[in-house]
């Protein structure tokens, strides 16, 4: 078990600062070159895709103003619209939305982009907080530096079954022994370019529960960081905000959040819904995939919800 001092040195010895150059924005998404994004498109060898994304709720997660108008020559000012003549038709009608989503947090399906968290005032390769501004979002390493998309193999790494329990307990950590006990039951082994999923079990609490959680959660311990950074991983993923909590740090109550956000540049996506991705794996004897993520491109901000499509 790491000691406090060990985790934070993880700042200094997993540091890629630097690693691809001093205007490096991509972090880890470097280690996806084209040669493993063609062998992410071998990971289909059944043509079977699934989400693992949850449904953001309304109301809920999400804020939304919705005009109906059943009949667009009804509608207010319709007849100074540039063309009159298309607004005129008594049949065409249309429903559209405003909406207003805070994605980070426990429940919505996100990416975290590197700036999303600071530590000591810096983030990922050396540059100031003071790069983000209030107004107009971040100068730097924001979800807009993965504009291409995520595309890469994902590899399920299922905890709570390698366990044999449903899921885990809340506060449950998750070590390298448990993901090098994932691969030989599953037969698969990680490789550099990968996006590692952990698999808690917490989404089929959500899903019968109906609700998710406190701030107590299962998942990533602090150990797995030298292992995700010997691995070369791009991007972790977890059926919670990744971190367990508590962390058993005092001092570092986030370890996996700011030690892969700043100083190793691993993207995360956080409360996964990986339920149907699992037996799907379990059903085909599959545990890798083709992913596919793809951020929208919101200039300037610390993530992007996400819908993460699995292809088996």
């Amino acid at each position: 078990m790491p000691t406090q001092d060990d985790v934070l040195g993880y700042f200094s010895t997993l540091s890629n600062w630097g690693r691809w150059g001093d205007d490096d924005e991509l972090g880890t998404l470097n280690h996806i070159t084209d040669d493993v994004r063609l062998a992410a498109a071998r990971a289909v060898r059944h043509g079977r895709s699934v989400s693992c994304a949850w449904e953001i709720a309304v109301p809920g997660e999400m804020e939304r103003s919705t005009t109906v108008c059943p009949y667009a020559v009804d509608m207010p000012g319709a007849e100074d619209m540039p063309v009159p003549g298309f607004h005129a038709d008594r049949r065409w009608g249309f429903s559209n939305e405003q909406l207003g989503i805070a994605y980070h947090g426990n429940t919505v399906t996100h990416v975290d982009s590197p700036c999303h968290i600071f530590w000591d005032g810096t983030m990922y390769n050396g540059r100031s907080h003071s790069l983000v501004d209030p107004a107009t979002g971040s100068a730097w390493a924001a979800v807009t530096a993965a504009a291409n998309g995520i595309i890469t193999r994902g590899v399920l790494l299922d905890i709570a079954r390698v366990r044999d329990v449903p899921w885990l307990e809340p506060g449950q950590g998750v070590f390298p022994d448990d993901l090098e006990e994932a691969e030989r039951r599953q037969g698969v082994r990680v490789r550099s370019g990968d996006a590692v999923f952990l698999r808690t079990g917490y989404g089929r609490v959500r899903h019968e529960s109906g609700e998710a959680s406190g701030l107590t959660q299962a998942g990533w311990h602090a150990s797995c960081l030298p292992w995700l950074h010997e691995r070369e991983v791009a991007l972790i993923g977890a059926d919670t905000p990744q971190d367990v909590q508590p962390s058993g740090y005092e001092d570092v109550l986030m370890p996996v959040h700011a030690v892969s956000l700043v100083a190793m540049g691993l993207w995360l996506l956080d409360n996964c819904d990986l339920e149907v991705c699992s037996t799907t794996a379990a059903e085909l004897g599959q545990w890798d995939f083709h992913l596919a993520v793809a951020p929208v491109r919101f200039a300037g901000t610390s993530g992007s919800p996400v819908n993460p499509i699995a292809t088996f």
